[in-house]
C-alpha cells in the first residue's frame, strides 16, 4: 500500500497544476492533503467525488480560504474524526483528519505555523502537547500509527539549508525541535530518517530567491510511525511540482 503526503497549498490552485496527472501517476491507495484553503461546498464534483476514491475533509469553522485537510482513500475507513479532544480552539482550524483502519490509524495533520508572532508560536505549542496526548492514548489499540503531514518543523540540521540563520525562527526553534525529540523518545519512527539517516533532502522551499531552483529547502513534511518494522520503505518526491511543498510518501 502507498500512502501519500502533500501540503498542496491550495486544492484548487494545484487541480490547475497538474494535480489528476500526479494522481494518474502515483496511483496512491491514500492520499492526505494539507492546506486545502477550502470548505467542501466550494469544490467541484471533480474533487469530490473522485473515481475510486472515498474523500475526507476538515475545514476551518470561521474562516474560508485558509488551512484545511483532506484524505482520499480507496479503502473506506472504519471511522473517521476532526478532534484533538483537547481544547475547543484546536479544533477550529481545520488541521485534523484522523482515519482508523483495519491495521493502522492514519493521522492527518497540517500543523500550525509559529512565525506570525508569539501567540502563533503558542498556539501551535499547545496543539503540539494535545496531539502528543492523543497519539499516546491511540497507541494503546495497539495498531500502527501512521502520523503524516506539513509538521511545519525541521528536526535536525540536516533537515533545512541553512539551520544557523534560522536557528530563532519559529520552524527550527529548540522548543519545537524538543516535541520532536520527545516524541521520539517515546518510540515514534521519522520514517525517513530511518531509512536514510545521512540523506539531504528537502520538501519545502520558499517561493522567494530561486529557493526550489537551488534546492536551499526544508524537510518538514513527515510520515513518523509508532511501528516501523511494518513500513517498507519511506520517499521525498522531488520531481513532483505544483506546490511550494512536494509530495512524501510510505509504502507499508
Amino acid at each position: 500500500m502507498n500512502i501519500f503526503s502533500w501540503n498542496v497549498n491550495g486544492i484548487r490552485a494545484v487541480k490547475k497544476k497538474g494535480f489528476f496527472d500526479f494522481l494518474s501517476e502515483y496511483n496512491p491507495d491514500i492520499l492526505c492533503l494539507q492546506e486545502t484553503k477550502a470548505h467542501v461546498e466550494q469544490l467541484g464534483d471533480d474533487l469530490i467525488n473522485i473515481t475510486g476514491y472515498k474523500s475526507f475533509f476538515d475545514s476551518p469553522k470561521h474562516k474560508k480560504g485558509y488551512s484545511g485537510v483532506a484524505i482520499y482513500t480507496k479503502e473506506e475507513p472504519i471511522k473517521v474524526s476532526t478532534s484533538l479532544k483537547s481544547d475547543k480552539d484546536l479544533d477550529d482550524e481545520g488541521r485534523t483528519l484522523i482515519a482508523e483502519y483495519n491495521d493502522f490509524i492514519l493521522l492527518n495533520f497540517y500543523f500550525p505555523n509559529g512565525q506570525m508572532n508569539e501567540d502563533r508560536l503558542q498556539y501551535k505549542l499547545r496543539f503540539h502537547e494535545a496531539a502528543y496526548r492523543l497519539f499516546l492514548s491511540l497507541r494503546r489499540k495497539k495498531k500502527n500509527l501512521i502520523i503524516c503531514g506539513d509538521y511545519n518543523i525541521a528536526h535536525n540540521e540536516i533537515d533545512l539549508k541553512h539551520p544557523k540563520p534560522n536557528e530563532n525562527t519559529s520552524g527550527f526553534l529548540r522548543i519545537e525541535r524538543d516535541w520532536l525529540d520527545k516524541f521520539q523518545k517515546k518510540g515514534f519512527v521519522d520514517t525517513f530518517r530511518h531509512f536514510y539517516p545521512n540523506e539531504v533532502k528537502y520538501s519545502w522551499w520558499t517561493y522567494m530567491r530561486n529557493a526550489r531552483q537551488n534546492n536551499a529547502g526544508w524537510r518538514i513534511d513527515y510520515f513518523w510511525v509508532s511501528q516501523i518494522e511494518k513500513v517498507k520503505d519511506s520517499l521525498i518526491h522531488n520531481e513532483v511540482y505544483g506546490s511550494d511543498h512536494c509530495p512524501v510518501s510510505i509504502v507499508v
